[in-house]
C-alpha cells in the first residue's frame, strides 16, 4: 500500500473526495428537484381548483383579451391572481413566477382539466346506476356558435331508492336526423358500459325527428329495446294544451296578443329599454317613499319585460308578473311614444309635400 504520501493513497483519497462531492451534488440536486416538484404540484392544484370552482358556478373561464396589455384577463386568470394575492405560497409559483413551459394556464390545459373532471363525474354516475334499469332524456339545440348540441340526461333510482336525474353529457352532432342522434347516444352509452337493453324509458319533445312513430328516435330505440317506452315531455304537452285552449277563448287570446304587442313595442328598441329602466328608478323611489313598496336585499331590482314562449311553461306567468311590477313605468314609456306620433306626422308632412 506504501506510505501515507504514496501514489496509491493519494489516488484513493482523491476518489473518496470525488465521491463525497458527487453525493453532496446529488443531495442538493434532489432537494432542488423536490422543491420544484412541490412548486409544480401547488401551481397545478391552484389551476385545478380555479377551473373546478368556475365550472361549478357556470362561469366562463377565458377572457376576451388575455394579452399583457389587458386590464381584465378573464375569470380564470383573475381567480389565480386573487389566490396568489391572499396566499404567498401560491403567489410565488403561479403566472409570471412560473417557468414559461409550466404555467398550466393555457386553453388546452383548461380543457383537459375540465375533461378529466367531467369523466370523473360521469364515472361516479355510472357507478351509482350499476346494473339497474334507467331512462334517457334527450334534447338538442344550437349553441352560440350555431352548432347543434345534444344534451343527454339519465334518470334512475339510486341505491337508497331515490329517483335521480343527472346531466350526463353534451355531444356535438352534425345534423339532427334520428339516425345521427341514435348513433351518438349509442356511442356515449357504450363508452360507459351502459347496456341498451336496460333502458326503460325515453323522454323527448314533440319534434318529428324525436317522436316519429316510424322513423323517429323513439321508434329506432324501440326496435332495439321494446321496453324503452316513449314519454312526450309532460311540461311541453301541458303548455301546448294550455296555449291551444287559450287561443279558443277570445278574451284570453286578446289579452296575450296585447301583452305580446306591448312587450315587443317596448323591448325592440334599446332607447325605449333605457326609458323603461329610468322610469322604473323614479317609480321605485316614489313608491318606497310613500310606503307602497318594501325594501330589502334583492328587492326592487331594475329589469325589462320578457316575451312569452309557446314551449316555456312558465314564460306566460313571468311575463304577466313583469308587466304588473313595471306597469307604471311601462305606461310612461307608451305615453311618450303616443306623444311622439303627432310630431312624427307633422315632420312627415313637412318633408313630403
Amino acid at each position: 500500500m506504501g506510505s501515507y504520501n504514496s501514489v496509491h493513497n493519494k489516488s484513493a483519497k482523491s476518489v473518496v473526495d470525488v465521491m463525497n462531492v458527487t453525493r453532496h451534488i446529488d443531495k442538493v440536486m434532489n432537494q432542488e428537484f423536490s422543491k420544484q416538484i412541490q412548486k409544480n404540484r401547488l401551481r397545478l392544484a391552484a389551476t385545478i381548483e380555479s377551473a373546478r370552482w368556475l365550472s361549478l358556478q357556470a362561469c366562463g373561464l377565458r377572457g376576451h383579451d388575455e394579452s399583457s396589455a389587458s386590464q381584465n384577463y378573464g375569470n380564470f386568470i383573475e381567480m389565480l391572481k386573487l389566490l396568489g394575492k391572499w396566499n404567498a405560497s401560491i403567489g410565488d409559483v403561479i403566472l409570471e413566477k412560473a417557468l414559461g413551459n409550466a404555467k398550466y394556464t393555457s386553453p388546452e390545459v383548461q380543457k383537459e382539466i375540465l375533461h378529466i373532471i367531467g369523466n370523473r363525474v360521469r364515472n361516479k354516475i355510472r357507478a351509482e346506476i350499476g346494473d339497474s334499469k334507467f331512462c334517457i332524456l334527450v334534447d338538442e339545440a344550437k349553441d352560440i356558435s350555431n352548432k347543434e348540441q345534444m344534451a343527454i340526461i339519465l334518470r334512475f333510482v339510486d341505491a337508497h331508492d331515490f329517483l335521480r336525474e343527472c346531466f350526463f353529457q353534451i355531444v356535438h352532432v352534425h345534423d339532427t336526423t334520428a339516425a345521427t342522434l341514435k348513433k351518438e347516444i349509442y356511442d356515449v352509452l357504450t363508452r360507459y358500459n351502459l347496456e341498451i337493453h336496460n333502458i326503460r324509458g325515453q323522454g323527448y319533445d314533440g319534434a318529428s325527428n324525436m317522436c316519429g312513430a316510424f322513423n323517429g328516435l323513439q321508434a329506432l330505440f324501440l326496435k332495439d329495446c321494446p321496453y324503452a317506452y316513449y314519454v312526450h315531455c309532460f311540461a311541453h304537452r301541458l303548455q301546448l294544451a294550455l296555449v291551444a285552449a287559450a287561443e279558443n277563448e277570445i278574451s284570453i287570446w286578446l289579452f296575450f296578443s296585447n301583452l305580446t304587442t306591448i312587450v315587443n313595442l317596448v323591448t325592440s328598441s334599446s332607447k325605449r329599454n333605457v326609458e323603461l329602466q329610468s322610469a322604473q328608478v323614479n317609480e321605485i323611489a316614489r313608491s318606497v317613499v310613500t310606503g307602497e313598496r318594501e325594501t330589502g336585499r334583492g328587492a326592487n331590482q331594475i329589469g325589462t319585460l320578457h316575451r312569452v314562449g309557446t314551449t316555456r311553461w312558465s314564460s306566460h306567468f313571468d311575463s304577466i308578473c313583469d308587466l304588473i311590477d313595471k306597469y307604471n313605468a311601462t305606461i310612461n314609456v307608451l305615453e311618450d311614444i303616443i306623444m311622439m306620433v303627432p310630431l312624427l306626422r307633422c315632420v312627415g308632412k313637412l318633408v313630403v309635400p
